[in-house]
């Protein structure tokens, strides 16, 4: 578990990934990388935070990638996405507002699950990514 306090991990703002998904580990590695290389904003695994004092829940994370904003405020999916885009680097900074505009926004939360629902499959993803499916009943 990360031992700083929430406080401290929202000063700048916060994207929680599946650090159990190679796939969402690669993504993330990408955004530190290349699109907040000053570490504007931290990148880290929901499985090594607190997160009740964050906002969110497990299956909050299991669900989608969240952003913890630095007023405490929290966006799922796309719209973490395009929240660590806005807070990268200033070339970024379009496209992340670009993907919150109406219309757009559909599309982008219908590519986020699709990719999501897919990830397995796609560039860094292994069989650890793929959608568990409910027991069947005996």
């Amino acid at each position: 578990m990360d031992t700083a306090p929430d406080s401290a991990l929202r000063e700048r703002g916060l994207l929680i990934f599946d650090g159990d998904c190679g796939f969402c580990t690669t993504s993330a590695r990408f955004l530190s990388r290349w699109v907040d290389r000053h570490q504007r904003y931290d990148v880290q695994p929901w499985q090594q935070l607190e997160l009740a004092p964050l906002g969110v829940t497990e299956a909050d994370c299991i669900e989608a990638a969240q952003f913890v904003r630095r007023d405490g405020s929290v966006v799922a999916g796309h719209l973490a996405i395009a929240e660590g885009l806005k807070h990268g680097a200033p070339a970024w900074r379009p496209l992340g507002h670009l993907i919150t505009l109406p219309g757009i926004s559909w599309l982008a939360a219908r590519a986020y699950t699709w990719v999501a629902d897919h990830r397995y499959a796609l560039p860094g993803g292994t069989p650890a990514c793929a959608p568990k499916v409910p027991a069947q009943p005996q």
